[in-house]
């Protein structure tokens, strides 16, 4: 089990401009979500959905991105709706990673559905890495925009989790400092203050 420890601790993220091609093969891809849909889920909801943008579909994404701005920010400026519709070029392949949430169930909140699309897109960032890619995974404010949901024809009540750009690394990846896990970690033996 210690490769699995090691390929956890040396993960980390490229970034989106320096990635190029070649992307992952389909079949390789094929290995990619099949670690995706191993991810906990609660009721086996199975709530994530997997759109792959590549060619010219990135350019639409742009503009989908572009159109989304303009109707939320109509003060936006055209740089600020040309730079926004420039970002899905910086990578061979993006994959939209949604959640469509099963409203109303008795036993999983969405938030839990929600939760289980994002360890989804872990084991995608992850299996990327072992098969010596490069990925991000990035949000923003396209990822909450309702003209952006419905062009990826979601409801209301779904959400769009994030975008994972995806290539190969064209430059050497900068060491990221990582904080020490133990600040982070304490025992729990009994509540905080709690108001009766």
């Amino acid at each position: 089990m210690q490769p699995i420890i090691d390929a956890l601790l040396a993960r980390q993220s490229t970034k989106a401009d320096t990635l190029v091609e070649p992307a992952p093969s389909d079949a390789e891809l094929a290995e990619v979500f099949a670690a995706a849909v191993r991810a906990p889920d609660h009721g086996a909801i199975r709530p994530w959905r997997f759109r792959l943008i590549r060619g010219t579909a990135r350019e639409e994404l742009g503009r989908v991105f572009a159109e989304g701005l303009k109707r939320r920010k109509p003060e936006a400026t055209a740089e600020e709706v040309q730079a926004l519709a420039a970002k899905p070029l910086r990578s061979p392949l993006i994959v939209a990673v949604l959640a469509e949430v099963m409203d109303k169930h008795p036993k999983v909140p969405p938030i839990e559905q929600v939760v289980a699309t994002g360890m989804a897109a872990q084991n995608m960032l992850l299996a990327l890495e072992a098969l010596g890619y490069g990925a991000v995974f990035l949000s923003g404010p396209p990822t909450y925009d309702p003209w952006v949901k419905r062009a990826f024809g979601l409801a209301e009540k779904d959400a769009i989790v994030g975008f994972l750009y995806v290539g190969t690394p064209g430059q050497e990846r900068r060491q990221k400092k990582r904080p020490e896990a133990g600040a982070f970690v304490a025992e729990w033996s009994a509540p905080v203050a709690v108001e009766a």
